[in-house]
């Protein structure tokens, strides 16, 4: 097998263009016709952001609907959608848009943010880069996650969703590489449910699954 190469990366966030929502029908308005990259900066790329350790909610609108327009039920609703249960962000799109559209047969006034605290449409580049090290073998692997940057974190085990192949993190794409060594922290690593982890909380909960591989000498 290769090594495994650690990379890391961060986010070169920017404005998306659209302009900002100031109560929950522009939110609604503006999700309705937001790219694809806008909503998975504000549902998946959260963790990587520097306000995001242990917030109230895992995305970014839910966390304006509790802050800013003091809408709890909704910030509820909308924090436990799961971006990563949907299909596409076409999916998710639909989810979000009827959970919002639910909270807005339910009010008697649209809920309106202060001046100031309107909610900004973000998206983002990821820059990667290589960071020099490497996991040569199996028993090597939870040491040297216990060490790495939120970043590698991020990019190894979040971002690998998207590539090909699709649903599967990095991790588990080497160690599948050593057979049947590996197989059960395979599938441990299938079962982190790893959207409501903090990347702090999901590096902790990766050592812990692969603690077995500390024995593999492969």
């Amino acid at each position: 097998m290769n090594p495994f190469e650690i990379m890391d990366c961060s986010l070169l966030i920017r404005m998306s263009g659209l302009p900002p929502a100031y109560n929950l029908r522009e939110l609604r308005d503006r999700i309705a016709v937001c790219s694809p990259d806008v909503l998975y900066h504000h549902f998946c790329e959260t963790p990587l952001t520097p306000t995001f350790e242990y917030p109230d909610h895992r995305n970014d609108f839910a966390v304006w609907a509790s802050r800013r327009l003091a809408d709890k039920i909704l910030a509820e609703r909308l924090g436990a959608v799961d971006p990563y249960a949907c299909e596409s962000m076409e999916a998710l799109r639909g989810v979000v848009l009827d959970v919002i559209d639910e909270r807005l047969s339910e009010v008697t006034m649209i809920p309106w943010a202060r001046p100031g605290h309107e909610f900004y449409f973000m998206e983002a580049t990821t820059l990667v880069f290589d960071s020099g090290e490497r996991v040569e073998t199996l028993h090597e692997l939870p040491d040297a996650i216990s060490h790495m940057a939120k970043g590698s974190i991020y990019f190894h085990f979040v971002e690998a969703m998207r590539r090909p192949p699709v649903g599967m993190d990095d991790f588990s794409h080497w160690i599948g590489g050593f057979g049947e060594a590996g197989a059960p922290c395979v599938e441990a690593l299938r079962c982190i449910d790893f959207y409501f982890y903090t990347l702090r909380e999901l590096r902790e909960e990766l050592v812990r699954v692969l603690e077995p591989l500390r024995g593999e000498r492969s």
